[in-house]
């Protein structure tokens, strides 16, 4: 079998096309999961926290950092001090807990999943034999002895 032959059933038959629908669904699933960190429990976080926007957490150091003025935005200290270093552990903090909360879901949707996999159907209990059934194995029973 050629090169071509394998590749193509590789990429038809199942490999290729689960990847492919596992990553679509999973960027739809990332943007859900970003939006209900972004407006749903961040806010919640940073209102415990008394801080509006973890992104503009950061701390400047080096070059022009005094240029800086306390309470710049993330993306305006950048603009003020470009050859400042600027360390925004702030976006690091809302990406790990980005990451906790997508690692918590996707771990609850595979628990949830397994469980209902292992689940076994509900089997019927027989009915009771009817009076002639009953009198049909007495009698049997009676051959027996």
């Amino acid at each position: 079998m050629g090169m071509l032959q394998e590749f193509k059933e590789f990429a038809v038959k199942g490999n290729a096309m689960d990847l492919a629908v596992g990553v679509i669904i999973g960027g739809a699933f990332g943007k859900i999961v970003t939006s209900m960190i972004d407006d749903l429990i961040m806010p919640v976080v940073a209102a415990i926290v008394g801080k509006p926007d973890f992104s503009s957490i950061y701390f400047a150091m080096g070059e022009g950092s005094n240029l800086i003025p306390a309470g710049t935005t993330l993306a305006k200290a950048k603009e003020l001090a470009p050859n400042a270093a600027i360390f925004a552990y702030g976006n690091f903090i809302t990406v790990a807990i980005n990451f906790f909360l997508l690692a918590l879901v996707v771990f609850m949707l595979v628990k949830g999943i397994n469980k209902m996999k292992n689940e076994k159907p509900v089997e019927e209990t027989p009915a009771a034999p009817s009076s002639t059934d009953q009198l049909l194995m007495e009698i049997r029973d009676a051959l027996k002895k």
